[in-house]
C-alpha cells in the first residue's frame, strides 16, 4: 500500500474515535426495519463513504477514502467519490471488506462447544457420536442457529453447514430453517446420522425430500443444497456397495458433494483410490487432506476438486499441519473452515485465518512465507472460489451481491492503526466487527445483531443442551 493511502487511512481511524459517526445511522436503519425478534431487515439502498475499502479484487485493490454503493442486495459501485444513492453512511476510519467465507462447519454440534476433553473417552468423536444420537430436530435448530448467530457476529457472511447428523428429514430441515432464520448465505450439506454403521448405506429420504422442494427451503436462493458423503474411508474402508449408491444419488440430484479424506498425516493413500474410482471433480470438495502426497496433489489438481482445511481443529486434535502452500502452488481451489466448535471453542474466522498464516510461516521457519493479504484472500475471494460462488461474492465489485463487513478499529485491541491488512488479520475479534451485510440486508449494525434476539438464541441453545444431557444421562 502506498504511503499516501496509509496516512489517509490513519487520519480516518483517528477521526473515527473523535466522531463515532459510522455505526449510528446503520444501527438506526436496522432498528427501523427490524420490528420483530425473528424478522430479517429488508434489502434497501445505502452508500458507505470515506472508508478504507479492501475490495479483494485483483484490479480494484485497496481504496483509501473509498465508497461502496448498495442497492437491493447488489453492489452498484465501488471507488472514490462514488455518487451513490440511498442513505449515505459516513465510514470515516472504518475498514470495509467482503464478508468472510467459511467452507466446512459442523454447526449442528455447537451445543457441545469445548466439550472434547483431555482423555480418549472424552475426545471429539466419542462426544459427538454419543450425544448426537440424542438430538431432536429442535436441538439441531438451536445449535445451528447459535452457530449462525456467532458467524454473523464475527463477520462471516457465508457458511457451509456440514450436517452429518441428519437423523431424519425433520433434522435436516431444522438445520436449513436455522440458517434461514439467521439470514446468512449458506450451503447445507445433508449427511448421515451419528451412530450409523459404516456397513449400512445412508437413507436418502431426507436429502431427496429437500431436493424435491428446495425452492421452498432456499430462502430466496441464499441457501444451496449439497451432500455430506462418508466417502471410501472412515475408521476403516467402506465397501463400494455402501458408498457408491450415495455418491451416484448426489450426482443424479445434481448436488455438490463434500467428504472428509486423508484427515490426518497418518491417513495415507486415501486420495488415489478416489481418483482412480472417478469419485472426484469440480463438484467434489475434499476436507482436510493433510496426508496428500505430491502425486495425489497432482490428482486433485487434475480432477478440479476444491479443498477445505481447518487449521484450528487440525492442530487442536493433533492431525498435523494443513498443506496450504503445497495446494496453493498447484493452483488447487482452497478454502478455510471452522470445522467444529467442540474442538476449537470460539468460531472467530479471523483467528483461524491468522493461524493458517502462522502455521505456514512456522513450517518453513520464515516470517515471510505467507502475506497477511493472502491469508485474507483465503477467507474471502479464494474461499468463494473453492465453493464455486466467486461470481457472486468474495470481493467487492459492481454486479456482485452485497455481502460485506465494516470493521471499527476504535477499540483497545486495534487502536493503533498501521498496515490495514496486518491489523485486520492479526487483531480483529467479533467485538471489532461493527456492521455485517448479507445480500444487502444489514444483519449487524453498531456492534449489535439486527436480525436475531441474542438472548433468545442463547437461552434456547442452553435449554437444548440440558435436554440432551438428560436423555444421555450425562451428569
Amino acid at each position: 500500500m502506498c504511503q499516501v493511502c496509509r496516512r489517509s487511512f490513519m487520519r480516518g481511524a483517528a477521526a473515527l474515535g473523535a466522531a463515532g459517526m459510522f455505526s449510528s445511522p446503520l444501527l438506526a436503519q436496522a432498528r427501523r426495519v427490524n420490528t420483530g425478534a425473528s424478522k430479517l431487515p429488508p434489502r434497501g439502498e445505502f452508500t458507505i463513504a470515506n472508508a478504507h475499502v479492501m475490495t479483494m479484487d485483483g484490479v480494484l485493490g485497496d481504496i483509501a477514502d473509498g465508497s461502496v454503493h448498495v442497492r437491493h442486495g447488489e453492489i452498484v459501485a465501488v471507488g472514490k467519490d462514488v455518487k451513490g444513492g440511498g442513505q449515505r453512511i459516513d465510514g470515516t476510519g472504518m475498514i470495509v471488506m467482503p464478508g468472510l467465507v467459511e467452507t466446512h462447519w459442523h454447526m449442528w454440534n455447537t451445543l457441545f462447544r469445548s466439550f472434547a476433553g483431555d482423555k480418549p473417552a472424552d475426545g471429539y468423536f466419542p462426544t459427538v457420536a454419543r450425544f448426537g444420537q440424542q438430538m431432536s430436530p429442535d436441538d439441531i435448530f438451536a445449535s445451528t442457529r447459535l452457530s449462525a448467530a456467532e458467524a454473523v457476529n464475527s463477520g462471516m457472511t457465508f457458511v457451509h453447514s456440514w450436517c452429518h447428523n441428519a437423523r431424519s428429514a425433520a433434522h435436516a430441515e431444522a438445520d436449513v430453517r436455522a440458517l434461514a432464520a439467521a439470514g446468512i448465505r449458506a450451503r447445507h450439506s445433508c449427511g448421515w446420522p451419528q451412530g450409523l454403521p459404516d456397513t449400512q448405506s445412508v437413507d436418502q429420504a431426507p436429502i431427496e425430500s429437500l431436493a424435491r422442494n428446495w425452492t421452498n427451503w432456499s430462502n430466496e436462493g441464499l441457501i444451496t443444497l449439497g451432500m455430506a458423503w462418508r466417502g471410501q474411508f472412515r475408521a476403516g474402508p467402506i465397501k463400494p456397495e455402501v458408498y457408491q449408491p450415495e455418491f451416484d444419488n448426489a450426482r443424479k440430484l445434481g448436488l455438490p458433494i463434500t467428504l472428509h479424506v486423508a484427515s490426518a498425516r497418518k491417513a495415507v493413500n486415501q486420495i488415489e483410490p478416489l481418483y482412480k474410482a472417478k469419485l472426484m471433480g469440480k463438484d467434489v470438495q475434499l476436507v482436510h487432506t493433510l496426508s496428500a502426497s505430491a502425486a495425489e496433489l497432482d490428482m486433485i489438481k487434475e480432477a478440479g476438486s476444491p479443498v477445505s482445511v481447518s487449521p484450528g481443529s487440525e492442530l487442536r486434535i493433533g492431525y498435523g499441519y494443513p498443506q496450504i502452500s503445497e495446494m496453493l502452488a498447484k493452483g488447487i481451489p482452497l478454502g478455510i473452515s471452522i470445522d467444529s466448535s467442540v474442538l476449537t471453542g470460539t468460531s472467530n474466522m479471523f483467528g483461524v485465518l491468522k493461524l493458517a498464516r502462522d502455521s505456514e510461516n512456522a513450517r518453513v521457519e520464515s516470517e515471510f512465507k505467507m502475506t497477511a493479504h493472502k491469508a485474507l484472500e483465503l477467507g474471502t475471494i479464494e474461499g468463494a472460489r473453492s465453493m464455486g460462488i466467486d461470481d457472486r461474492i468474495g470481493s467487492l465489485k459492481p454486479g456482485k451481491r452485497a455481502d460485506l463487513i465494516a470493521i471499527s478499529p476504535n477499540a483497545l485491541n486495534m487502536a493503533i492503526v498501521t498496515d490495514p491488512a496486518h491489523l485486520v488479520l492479526e487483531a480483529t475479534s467479533p467485538e471489532n466487527v461493527d456492521t455485517v451485510v448479507v445480500d444487502g440486508r444489514i444483519l449487524k449494525a453498531g456492534g449489535k445483531l439486527a436480525g436475531l434476539d441474542t438472548r433468545k438464541v442463547i437461552a434456547e441453545a442452553r435449554a437444548a443442551l440440558a435436554g440432551v444431557r438428560e436423555r444421555a444421562k450425562w451428569r
